[in-house]
């Protein structure tokens, strides 16, 4: 089989789809080589056949008023709604309300990227000696801990404050504080992006694993696995958007990809020093919303859980939760060493887990939460070789780094994704949405520089 291209793009998820989109809207030929079965990437959404419900195994929330994102759901007309509702806590055991907002803020303004850098656990031991705090104020600082590692999925001894402030900032120009969600979820995001694909002529095949690139100045050899065997594909131009976490992989490892030559020293820092954060999540499905008559030991005409969105805790296993407005269904979020422990683990071990956190956080026993719950939806995705990792974060030092790695190599190789944003977006579905354009950008300039190669594909059984 033989097919001509003018552009190849690796990786269907929203990074690649927007490049390709963009390219194919110049008039090029252009193909997605994609390794699941389907478009997004980590971006995965599932239909609950009982409750007719959208289900979110990777990305879920839009974080803030992303131009990225909202214009594209905005032109459709789809419904986005806001993620509104009470935030609970468990403190030594109690279960109330959340009150320590503003400390972790005042503790999280004290960053200051115009100082060297440093982890976000030096900066927390420096800025809050506990010889200077009061119980609020430790609290508050076990909370801001808890907040950067889960929020993050970092590890504080990694994480830099440099990062962290970019990041803080960035936020704050797109109201990144406030949640939101879109009708039928990202399933409405991935409907648009596969209109579009269509409506450019973009071919995406699925299933089809790169395995190795071999390059120099202008010429680019694509070795791949589908379907029907080994398939190779040659050009001149390559954008790459694969999850930092397979960039990172050994060479003997399930969906690694191999460079021939190895990429310049400067790429193969940048690949280094970004990190890929760690993630578990679960979402249980019970007979009903057994919490909103929660907590049972409360005052007289107290406040019940019904309205509430997030559970927040400092547990070891899964110390954050959220509800899916008036639906039967709890999301675990599992950060760093929580993920670390529960990555390879299997299903029924993780649901377990989820449900004993449950009953330590609510005070309802295990027998009975085993009698409401219904169904689970799980996805280890640091053990997905497709991703091997949640979303990026940047270590101390890294400054630049994000720049580095979604810089061309050479006008021949160019790399897109939410890891090599460098607006302050990384581990978002917007800063992968920016990075896509970005990159289409780049490459369109350099093919207008002269008349572009056709990229050919070859079929060998």
């Amino acid at each position: 089989m033989s097919k001509d291209s003018d552009a190849i793009v690796i990786g269907a998820g929203a990074a690649g789809i927007t490049a390709s989109i963009k390219l194919a809207r110049t008039g090029l030929a252009v193909t997605i080589l994609e390794a699941r079965d389907r478009i997004g990437g980590r971006i995965f959404t599932l239909l609950d056949p009982e409750c007719k419900a959208h289900v979110e195994f990777g990305a879920e929330f839009i974080h803030g008023r992303p131009l990225e994102i909202w214009n594209l759901l905005n032109r459709r007309k789809i419904r986005i709604t806001e993620v509104d509702g009470d935030t609970w806590c468990v403190n030594d055991g109690q279960l109330g309300r959340c009150n320590f907002f503003s400390e972790v803020d005042q503790i999280l303004e004290k960053m200051d990227d115009r100082k060297p850098d440093q982890s976000f656990l030096e900066f927390l031991e420096e800025c809050c000696r506990k010889s200077n705090l009061g119980p609020p104020q430790e609290e508050a600082k076990k909370w801001a801990l808890s907040y950067v590692s889960g929020f993050n999925a970092a590890d504080p001894t990694r994480v830099g404050v440099h990062w962290l402030v970019k990041g803080m900032r960035a936020e704050g120009k797109i109201e990144g504080q406030r949640a939101f969600r879109a009708e039928h979820g990202y399933a409405d995001l991935i409907d648009i992006f596969q209109q579009q694909l269509n409506d450019t002529g973009v071919a995406v095949q699925k299933n089809t694993v790169v395995e190795n690139i071999q390059w120099q100045p202008g010429r680019v050899q694509i070795v791949a696995r589908g379907p029907n065997g080994t398939t190779t594909f040659s050009g001149s131009h390559v954008l790459i958007t694969v999850p930092l976490g397979v960039l990172q992989a050994r060479l003997d490892e399930n969906g690694a990809i191999r460079f021939v030559p190895e990429l310049p020293e400067e790429k193969q820092n940048a690949i280094n020093d970004v990190v890929m954060g760690k993630v578990i999540r679960v979402t249980l499905r019970f007979r009903g919303r057994f919490w909103k008559d929660l907590p049972r030991m409360r005052k007289k005409r107290g406040k019940t859980m019904d309205g509430m969105s997030f559970l927040l805790s400092h547990d070891d296993w899964f110390p954050t939760w959220w509800t899916h407005e008036k639906q039967p269904f709890l999301t675990g979020w599992a950060p760093f060493h929580c993920a670390e422990r529960l990555s390879g683990q299997s299903e029924s071990f993780v649901v377990e887990t989820a449900l004993q956190t449950l009953h330590r956080l609510l005070g309802v026993s295990v027998q009975e939460l085993e009698t409401l719950f219904e169904q689970a939806y799980c996805h280890d995705w640091q053990s997905d070789p497709f991703s091997r990792g949640a979303y990026s974060y940047g270590k101390v030092g890294g400054d630049g780094m994000e720049e580095a790695l979604g810089r061309p190599i050479e006008n021949t190789l160019f790399f897109a994704g939410e890891a090599t944003d460098a607006d302050g977006h990384n581990g978002t579905v917007h800063g992968a949405i920016a990075s896509g354009e970005r990159a289409a950008a780049e490459m369109l300039a350099v093919l207008g520089k002269g008349k572009s190669s056709k990229l050919k594909m070859r079929s060998s059984e």
